[in-house]
């Protein structure tokens, strides 16, 4: 199968002028336009390989009313109908046509996609541009109801390889004490029980990674602590909490940083929340920290610091 690779994240933002501003000021993001739907322009912040397009909540190109957050991905090949009918994945037949600069895009079928809302498309002519905080999209993240399900569908079909997975827990100790009848001394049992969990799987787009998040435990109770740093019970809590609301599909937007304390630090200092005030440890060694979506006009976003591999 021929390959393919991201293209663009579009996001769903309140208040795009806004969040441009925080995106080239604050993070140092380079910026050019794109044209949707016969040559208007929006945003394009260019990340690596790919970039993030900004949309208003009504804007027509998205086919309807949305929320905040990430609405699609897009990903680059250079025949779309080809490259979905080789990877076995249904199109919507439905969708009404939909440009990008010039070229028409392909929608697939987000019930053959898991909840995640792909268009295809022609590669977008967008220079890879370094410089300010960000180096790259590290990963997407993705709300999961199956990650064995989405590991058939983006690796087996699609072709995309899996970089890793893997299981986050936290856990707390237990004591417990008894006391023996025929001396009265007092034992005790140091038990470990599981808190929060997620399993995870991460697959391989282009210079990112699509991060599938599923719940450990059907039980939990979708338990979130707002005003609280965040942990591997919360980050459960919220993904449980997404899927109950919205169904699975796309949930966060991380972007790789050198310095994560750092671009923190300057956001909060911007008047911005933040979640976590300094990096946590994360996945794949990497130090990890989220800022609160009412800064970025409704998108989750994410920040990773690590050396790569």
């Amino acid at each position: 199968m021929k390959s393919a690779k991201l293209s663009y994240v579009a996001l769903v933002v309140r208040d795009p002028a806004s969040v441009a501003a925080i995106l080239g000021d604050s993070l140092g993001m380079s910026v050019v336009s794109v044209e949707v739907d016969g040559g208007r322009a929006v945003p394009a912040f260019a990340a690596g390989d790919a970039a993030l397009l900004l949309f208003d909540q009504d804007d027509p190109f998205l086919a309807g009313p949305a929320d905040p957050g990430m609405h699609h991905v897009a990903f680059a090949c250079e025949d779309p109908r080809d490259w979905a009918q080789s990877a076995g994945i249904a199109v919507d037949s439905d969708a009404a046509e939909r440009r990008v600069n010039g070229e028409p895009q392909t929608m697939l079928d987000v019930a053959a996609t898991l909840g995640v809302r792909v268009r295809l498309g022609r590669p977008l002519d967008i220079s890879d541009v370094t410089g300010g905080r960000i180096e790259r999209i590290d990963h997407l993240g993705v709300a999961s109801a199956d990650n064995r399900a989405a590991v058939d569908v983006f690796s087996q079909q699609m072709g995309f390889p899996v970089e890793s997975q893997q299981t986050d827990l936290e856990v707390r100790t237990v004591v417990e004490s008894f006391t023996s009848d025929k001396y009265g001394v007092v034992y005790q049992n140091r038990v470990p029980e599981v808190v929060g969990g997620l399993r995870v799987a991460f697959i391989t787009v282009g210079d990112c990674e699509l991060e599938f998040l599923q719940n450990f435990d059907p039980d939990h109770d979708a338990e979130v602590e707002h005003g609280r740093a965040g942990t591997t019970k919360q980050d459960q809590g919220a993904i449980t909490r997404f899927i109950e609301r919205r169904g699975a599909g796309l949930h966060h937007l991380a972007l790789k940083t050198g310095d994560i304390d750092g671009t923190l630090a300057v956001l909060a200092d911007a008047g911005l929340r933040v979640i976590d005030r300094t990096g946590r440890p994360g996945s794949r060694r990497a130090r990890i920290g989220f800022v609160h979506p009412a800064a970025l006009g409704g998108v989750l976003l994410h920040l990773v610091e690590r050396q790569d591999a």
